[in-house]
């Protein structure tokens, strides 16, 4: 079809401004004309006996108006896109010129010009121009080419806030949005019934009830959390009304915050909102920073932060060189001036350690190499022992050794009350570095629960499962774990470097435990399948050293703050530096006795070196009457 002159006119691009510039002036001269005639057929004559006079000021005042106008920016709007500010803009901009032009009236006296007669035609003036802009916006969403051939699909808003009223403005002036804004839900008793940027304002109930007239497909969320409903909360209800859940997201674009709606990801459905690390704070500017582990999931991410600081060098040593190397590439390519070094060996190699000690004299160690395997470690218990417990004490010592400032430990909650022999050795892992409260060196520990997305944690054996066409596979319905992604582990890491002074154990409050079954449940669904119908939720029983529920806290020991709301310090009274080396002579002999074939030494010694061992049996059997199981507080999802 032909293009019409008016669309033309509406889409011209090149000649906007100049038609915009001639349309005001026009609109001026028929105000001025208009006012003039008025004038004539009224007892007020005086303008038909100056007419001159009063056609110059007419002048003066266009262009008064004209320059206010340029110098505000006016003519740089897109007026088919444009905001609330705009207008207001325009109004100031007219408001300056009808100011200056009474002014001149007063101090020129030669001049006739009224002084009504200057607000008279400036407010018309500026009136045509409101009206007429805003009319054009109107026009042009309804008949511009930029609509043409889309198909707009109803979307409810939850969030009447900031965020949902700039949405909805988004999706009604975006000629290319697919998505049409319906209607707005809210809690705030101020909004609901209401109308903002023309849409009603309806609360949860009401909205329920639309939604399913309507049969509306499409939810975007514009807030995070509502009167003590999380997002979590708030996905599951609009998803059980079969909609599909958007989320209106922040991302970063040439420079520049833009927002975004996107499709909900596993990390957006944690019971809480992420910890977040002011990076300005931290003191790795400038230091030499070793990572062990380096190349593993939690060990790679703090590499990656710890650059952001612009430390002097980054030492990675890892003992598997694969991801050792891809994250050398990576750093390299992010951050070319970055002092990097990458050393590949064991931290079960005391020699090994101590000439890497030597050579570097890290100031800033952070200790993420470990064996964290439950399963695997139960079989291989001799392994955990020499690989955690042994090559933390090894690390530990060429630390105090090479005059290290800071030592921090990554540990996990699998420490707390440990069923199983990887748990025991992180536990054991903590004593060997809390034990030196006498060091010039300052030793720490993080601990904190299972990681979101890291090497063989159950998100990506759940992807793998998925995408394979299931089953997924749980160990158990009852299940549950605290989860934390894997940026938030690490600047939880970074924080603790940072606040450390000396022996203490950092722990997160990390909100609810989330039921793993319903992990499962939400990661099918997000997918875009049903959870039992396309794809079936399997229990396989516990693995050796499972338990139900993990514990963050030793609840006999009091938690102190810090100065991070979330972050709280664990006043556990540490062992002596004998008592720590008994320990360790027992598990020598074990190791030896484990290899030599006595495969019960581990889990015996294990037994008579950590007391708060318990075999998974005895606890998972008392497991709903404990704090956490009820705290998990499970969703009714039925397989």
């Amino acid at each position: 079809m032909k293009e019409s002159f008016f669309s033309k006119l509406l889409n011209g691009k090149g000649s906007r401004r100049f038609i915009l510039f001639l349309f005001d002036i026009v609109c001026y001269a028929g105000v001025v004309a208009f006012f003039y005639a008025v004038s004539l057929m009224t007892d007020y004559s005086a303008p038909v006996k100056n007419m001159a006079t009063f056609f110059i000021n007419s002048a003066i005042q266009l262009i008064l108006i004209i320059a206010c106008r340029v110098i505000l920016g006016i003519y740089n709007n897109v007026w088919r896109y444009t905001s609330t500010l705009a207008y207001l803009e325009l109004i100031i901009a007219d408001g300056i010129a009808g100011l200056v032009t009474i002014a001149i009236c007063r101090i020129f006296t030669v001049f006739y010009y009224g002084v009504w007669q200057a607000i008279t035609v400036g407010a018309l003036t500026a009136l045509i121009a409101l009206a007429s802009r805003f009319i054009y916006a109107i026009i042009y969403k309804h008949t511009g080419n930029g609509n043409k051939g889309v198909v707009k699909t109803p979307i409810a808003i939850v969030g009447a806030g900031r965020l949902g009223t700039y949405l909805a403005g988004d999706l009604q002036n975006n000629s290319h949005s697919t998505f049409d804004p319906m209607f707005f839900i809210d809690v705030d008793k101020a909004k609901i019934g209401n109308r903002i940027r023309g849409l009603k304002v309806y609360d949860e109930n009401s909205a329920a009830d639309i939604i399913k007239k309507l049969g509306i497909k499409h939810i975007a969320i514009t807030i995070t959390s509502t009167k003590g409903n999380t997002l979590s909360d708030i996905y599951h209800h609009y998803t059980e009304l079969g909609c599909n859940v958007l989320i209106l997201d922040s991302i970063m674009s040439t420079g520049r915050q833009k927002r975004t709606l996107r499709e909900f990801s596993v990390e957006d459905l944690l019971f809480r909102k992420p910890v977040h690390v002011n990076k300005d704070s931290v003191f790795y500017k400038g230091k030499t920073v070793l990572v062990t582990g380096g190349g593993g999931s939690i060990g790679s991410e703090l590499c990656r932060q710890i650059a952001a600081c612009s430390p002097s060098r980054l030492i990675i040593f890892d003992i598997y060189e694969n991801n050792a190397y891809d994250v050398q590439q990576e750093l390299q390519n992010l951050y070319p001036n970055l002092p990097l070094s990458v050393e590949i060996g064991s931290v079960r190699d005391v020699a090994r350690v101590d000439n890497l000690f030597s050579t570097y004299r890290p100031q800033v160690v952070f200790h993420a190499a470990a064996h964290k395997h439950v399963p695997l470690m139960e079989n291989s218990g001799a392994e955990a022992i020499k690989n955690n417990v042994f090559g933390t004490n090894n690390v530990a010592d060429a630390a105090e050794k090479y005059g290290t400032e800071k030592f921090i430990l990554i540990s996990t909650d699998k420490a707390v009350n440990p069923t199983n022999i990887m748990g025991a050795s992180k536990r054991l892992c903590e004593m060997v570095v809390l034990c030196r409260g006498d060091s010039k060196t300052s030793f720490s520990a993080v601990r904190f629960g299972n990681v979101l997305g890291s090497n063989g944690s159950v998100i990506p054996l759940f992807e793998k499962q998925i995408q394979n066409g299931g089953p997924v596979t749980v160990t158990d319905k009852r299940i549950i774990r605290y989860f934390m992604t894997i940026p938030e582990a690490a600047g939880l890491v970074m924080l603790a470097g940072n606040l450390a002074k000396k022996g203490e154990l950092f722990v997160l409050d990390m909100g609810k435990p989330v039921q793993i079954y319903d992990l499962a449940y939400d990661m099918i669904k997000l997918s875009g399948f049903e959870p039992e119908k396309d794809i079936k939720i399997v229990e396989i029983g516990l693995r050796p050293g499972e338990k139900l529920y993990e514990e963050l806290l030793i609840k006999s020991e009091k938690l102190e703050k810090t100065e991070n709301n979330l972050i709280f310090i664990e006043k556990d009274q540490p062992l002596s530096r004998k008592q720590v080396k008994d320990k360790l002579a027992v598990l020598k002999n074990a190791v030896k006795a484990f290899d030599g074939g006595d495969r019960n030494s581990i889990k015996a010694a294990i037994k008579e070196v950590v007391p708060t061992y318990k075999e998974p049996g005895e606890v998972n059997c008392n497991a709903d009457n404990s704090e956490e199981m009820k705290k998990a507080n499970r969703k009714a999802k039925q397989s």
